[in-house]
């Protein structure tokens, strides 16, 4: 059996009692600001793309945001707006790693 190691950190767009969060763009807004906290800093161009530190995503229907620790190392100020801004808005929160897709087989 692999043991996996958390390696992110989900903000989901549920709140604690269970409501659903809006405004429905929340991720994009929150990625969006994040998007000049990067490996190698920012560059040029980098507030059209997404950190890859911080990721919107929606599983299983819920929308999220993927925190890569990698952001507190890179800047603790960052990594705690995120962190602030789900606990002010009562967001759950839950520490997991993402696995790759599973590869799709070859047709025959």
């Amino acid at each position: 059996m692999v043991a996996y190691k958390a390696q992110e950190v989900f903000i989901q767009g549920v709140t604690s009692d269970g409501r659903t969060f809006r405004p429905s763009d929340w991720a994009e807004r929150l990625a969006g600001v994040m998007s000049s906290f990067r490996p190698g800093g920012p560059r040029p161009g980098s507030h059209l793309g997404y950190s890859p530190w911080c990721i919107p995503t929606n599983l299983n229907g819920t929308k999220c945001v993927v925190v890569h620790p990698d952001l507190r190392t890179y800047d603790a100020m960052a990594w705690d707006f995120v962190m602030n801004f789900a606990r002010d808005n009562d967001l759950q929160v839950t520490e997991a790693c993402l696995l790759p897709d599973a590869p799709v087989p070859a047709r025959r």
